[in-house]
């Protein structure tokens, strides 16, 4: 007989197997080297249009200030003109403040020949002189040359530091000096698009990758299309000032905690930058390798189909017969025997066969009987794509609650299985991965699919579950009243404070109970714990959505109010608890009546996210509560 390892080995093997690894291969660091160049070339063309731009807007910033500088300087010498050849406007304001509105000017002050102000449009600046701020220095050399028509730069002025723009003039007969002040709105328009950050701005870049102004000396983020990272400082990313030259040429590094490709390029007192984390940039690479697995998938028909015909006359007629055998032991028919004996090799296979099946048989069995001796009820089931019926442990029924029709008709149809599985899936337990609820029982679930076989393990966790759920409760919960201990009240706040900014309106409130310590000593801890109670329930009983109430222990209670629309309405439900304790008592023994009183303190979060701190705020202004609860007190008994 002729080996089947003659025949294909040769024709197969190294074909194969060559193909696969160089195209691989090669298809791989081209496009790793392809998409870091691309990255490279696309950072390079934008920073080129950064310059650019940046020349652009600084040439049209110039145009703007000296088109500003010259209507300012117009309108001065123009105000001037009208005040010489009518004096009377110095004394009434209304017609200057006319001028100036008819001017489109905001300020005008008339100064005398010793530089103050006399007489304007605002009033408040009366008797400001050339030496009342540095602003205002700047036009002094007009006292000692009267030729001078001076045009001042944006800049805060002296009195209100908002930014204006003034012009200052001497009249023609040289009595007075005319001043106006012009808000610069095209000017700081102009000013801002020559920011770093403004462009930044106007860049669409998507979620893998950014832009970075970093100041060439003080290490500082000055521009970042994520505004976040504003402020912040190249030690924040995991950069160093330093290191930044290394980067001009494209280089990796770890950003943020990220692996991502970075270039950075010196731009005057700068250094701009991008950053493109790995996973966006080579998001493409596994789209291709898909495709390159589909092409392989091909070659590797291809090759099927010719070394199939070249293998008909030897080996076609036992490959059916194997085939038709393995077909019904696929569809469960385990009894099924393979006995083919045209070569050596399928004689061998039909033993292995053979053997394998038994040895599968055999180990149900002990799979079997090893499970029935642990004290968890674990089933194992499996099934491939090509069987109509699916296989599993007799405890699989037992813990998926199966009747026996259930049973015979969910092992009979594989679609019908995988149907059950998957509304087994829609009942997800929170918290437990791999755990699903089945009506009473908490059932963990495992499959693990290799090609198109499928094995999986049911295993009933219920009590498992069930008691550390028990223990869990007893642990976060306070045994006297229901409530969050302090153990509890950490776990929910650190887990509501993971997402701030979804927490809306919210505020803490800290309660003290008044008299406890009278009520222990005077009727016993058991009132005591009857007053305690009373409180927990009053509270409870405002019926308030999203708060957390919790005793951290003695007489101190704590409630977190969040999700609230609006500030006021927060505020009615905190000031709630003020007019609900008033009028309540709480029965003791024997009928005895004690009023039931509590301090209370509240602070609102508003951006704030260390809850500790929040929380020590409100305490201290539950301590306030109630020591003028006790000076009231005091004073209504004298």
């Amino acid at each position: 007989m002729r080996t089947l390892k003659k025949i294909i080995s040769r024709y197969m093997g190294k074909v194969t197997c060559v193909l696969v690894a160089v195209v691989l291969i090669v298809l791989v660091c081209v496009q790793i080297v392809n998409t870091r160049r691309q990255a490279y070339e696309n950072t390079v063309g934008v920073f080129g249009q950064i310059q650019q731009l940046l020349k652009q807007n600084q040439k049209e910033l110039n145009q703007v200030m000296i088109q500003y500088r010259g209507t300012c300087l117009h309108n001065a010498q123009a105000v001037a003109y009208m005040i010489q050849n009518d004096p009377s406007i110095l004394e009434n304001i209304d017609r200057l403040k006319k001028i100036a509105e008819f001017m489109e000017v905001d300020e005008i002050h008339i100064f005398d020949k010793t530089g103050c102000i006399f007489f304007g449009t605002h009033p408040e600046y009366y008797n400001y002189t050339f030496d009342s701020g540095e602003q205002m220095r700047f036009f002094k050399p007009m006292l000692e040359d009267y030729s001078l028509k001076m045009v001042q730069e944006v800049m805060p002025n002296t009195a209100e530091a908002k930014p204006m723009q003034y012009t200052a003039v001497w009249s023609e007969n040289q009595e007075f000096i005319v001043q106006i002040g012009m808000k610069a709105v095209n000017v700081m328009k102009a000013r801002e698009k020559n920011e770093l950050s403004y462009l930044f701005s106007i860049l669409w870049v998507n979620l893998g990758s950014g832009y970075y102004a970093v100041d060439a000396k003080s290490g500082e983020i000055v521009g970042a299309t994520n505004i976040i990272h504003v402020g912040k400082t190249l030690s924040d990313m995991g950069l160093t000032l330093s290191s930044l030259e290394e980067f001009e040429n494209g280089r990796d590094a770890v950003i943020n905690g990220r692996n991502a490709y970075c270039v950075f390029k010196r731009l005057d007192t700068n250094y701009i930058g991008r950053v493109i984390y790995h996973q966006e940039l080579y998001q493409r690479i596994p789209g291709n390798t898909v495709w390159l697995g589909l092409c392989l998938i091909m070659i590797a028909w291809f090759l099927s189909h010719a070394v199939t015909r070249y293998m008909d006359r030897y080996v076609v007629g036992g490959i059916y017969q194997v085939n038709e055998k393995l077909h019904r032991i696929t569809e469960g028919n385990l009894d099924e025997m393979v006995e083919i004996h045209s070569s050596a090799e399928f004689s061998d296979l039909s033993n292995y066969i053979n053997r394998m099946k038994k040895s599968l048989l055999d180990s149900n069995r002990k799979m079997s009987y090893v499970l029935r001796k642990t004290n968890m009820y674990i089933g194992v089931y499996e099934y491939n794509e090509h069987m109509k019926r699916v296989r599993f442990t007799e405890y699989v029924p037992i813990i998926l609650s199966l009747s026996k029709a259930e049973t015979d008709r969910l092992s009979s149809d594989l679609q019908e299985f995988q149907k059950f599985i998957g509304m087994l899936h829609e009942h997800p337990v929170s918290e437990e991965p791999g755990v699903f609820r089945r009506k009473e029982k908490y059932i963990k679930l495992e499959e693990i699919r290799e090609r198109s076989e499928v094995c999986g393990v049911v295993i009933d966790v219920t009590e498992e579950i069930t008691k550390r759920k028990k223990i869990e409760t007893e642990r976060d919960l306070d045994h006297l009243t229901g409530l969050y201990n302090r153990r509890g009240l950490e776990l929910k706040l650190s887990g509501l404070f993971q997402q701030p900014e979804s927490l809306g309106k919210s505020a803490f409130v800290m309660m003290d109970a008044d008299n406890l310590k009278m009520i222990n000593d005077t009727y016993g801890h058991e009132m005591g714990d009857v007053y305690l109670k009373k409180i927990s329930e009053l509270v409870l009983g405002l019926q308030m959505d999203n708060s957390v109430f919790a005793r951290l222990g003695g007489d101190e209670f704590v409630l977190f109010l969040y999700r609230y629309e609006s500030e006021e309405a927060l505020l009615e439900t905190i000031y709630a608890l003020d007019r609900v304790q008033e009028d309540c008592f709480v029965e003791l023994k024997d009928g005895i009546d004690v009023p039931l009183r509590f301090s209370w303190g509240y602070c609102l979060t508003r951006e704030y996210t260390d809850y500790q701190k929040l929380l020590k705020e409100a305490d201290e202004k539950m301590y306030e509560n109630k020591r003028k609860r006790k000076e009231k007190q005091q004073s209504a008994r004298i």
